[in-house]
């Protein structure tokens, strides 16, 4: 997390978290999701605007974590922007080496498990969560199955959430919690 970031914080500590403003897609990426957008639907049924601004998506990608309850956000500030998933916290990118990348630049240490759902979706849970493997290198991880490096496991795509702990709607989620 960016030391600015911790300041504002430490400065403002009562900010409310903000819920439903910011989309993560299975590509890896990031959706601004204004009211008009959010009230014509869930994420990803109503993208929003996709952010192209450069030094803005860095900025989120330092500062996205995840809390207690398997909520990812980006902590924008004193505020959490709470981030509505399309598929998983984590979109990976494989280089040469089989060399797993996130979405946001992160490299985790180990490939824990690879797991196929039922549409044929690649999913690889490493030590820093659970991601999709992007479209463009599915071959890629289908040729580390073949040369038996991934030992796939079948899954439903739906167990995902529950079984790895993550949210994919903090603002469905709250939703729930306020009725």
């Amino acid at each position: 997390m960016d030391d600015i970031v911790r300041q504002a914080m430490a400065k403002w500590p009562n900010v409310p978290h903000c819920y439903g403003w910011l989309g993560l897609d299975a590509r890896g990426n990031w959706y601004m999701r204004d009211d008009r957008t959010q009230a014509a639907g869930p994420f990803p049924v109503a993208k929003g605007s996709l952010l192209r601004h450069e030094k803005l998506v860095e900025f989120i990608h330092r500062n996205y974590e995840r809390d207690d309850a398997g909520q990812w956000f980006f902590q924008n500030g004193p505020q959490r922007v709470y981030v509505e998933l399309e598929a998983t916290p984590f979109v990976w990118r494989i280089g040469g080496e089989r060399q797993v990348t996130a979405h946001t630049g992160r490299a985790p240490q180990t490939v824990r498990e690879c797991l196929v759902d039922e549409a044929g979706r690649v999913y690889l849970d490493t030590d820093i969560g659970l991601g999709i493997v992007h479209t463009l290198d599915v071959e890629a991880a289908a040729d580390a199955i073949e040369q038996g490096a991934w030992v796939p496991r079948e899954v439903a795509a739906a167990q995902l959430p529950e079984r790895y702990r993550f949210v994919t709607s903090p603002a469905a989620l709250r939703v729930r919690a306020q009725a």
